[in-house]
């Protein structure tokens, strides 16, 4: 196997494309003494910027509610730029969607944690997911709908 064509996968560049936090009740809702449910929505998505050149962004929203009032609302857009060469076109839609996000996963959930303090909460701290799983779940619906539409 020649030189030209190993496989290459490389982070170039790891960062926080978009941050945000709404606390719509404040100061009122610092007095709520309730444990507040928490819901955490993930979204990823990747795409080519140059040659063998791709970003892959992974968002995080977590909502802390109780009753119908919203504590707060964190949304969390990680990406990273990766050089990926040499690798099969059927391959490379697995890497941004599994290999990627599983990258990004650490610094968005340092992230949400850190602003989710900074803010006054308690922190919260993102579970471990499976990226593998949620992938398949995506192919899975993906073809459903496909199925459906003919």
């Amino acid at each position: 196997m020649s030189e030209e064509n190993t496989p290459v996968f490389a982070i170039e560049k790891i960062y926080v494309k978009d941050l945000s936090l709404e606390i719509p009740h404040a100061p009122q809702i610092f007095l709520e003494r309730e444990t507040p449910q928490i819901d955490v929505q993930l979204h990823t998505e990747g795409k080519p910027i140059d040659e063998g050149i791709f970003e892959a962004v992974l968002t995080v929203t977590v909502t802390a509610k109780f009753a119908e009032k919203t504590l707060f609302l964190v949304e969390c857009a990680h990406a990273g730029i990766f050089r990926i060469e040499n690798v099969p076109q059927g391959d490379i839609e697995p890497i941004l969607g599994i290999t990627c996000p599983n990258i990004l996963f650490p610094y968005a959930r340092e992230a949400v944690s850190d602003v989710i303090t900074r803010a006054g909460f308690l922190p919260v701290i993102l579970s471990p997911m499976s990226f593998e799983a949620l992938y398949q779940q995506r192919q899975q619906a993906l073809a459903e709908q496909e199925q459906k539409a003919h």
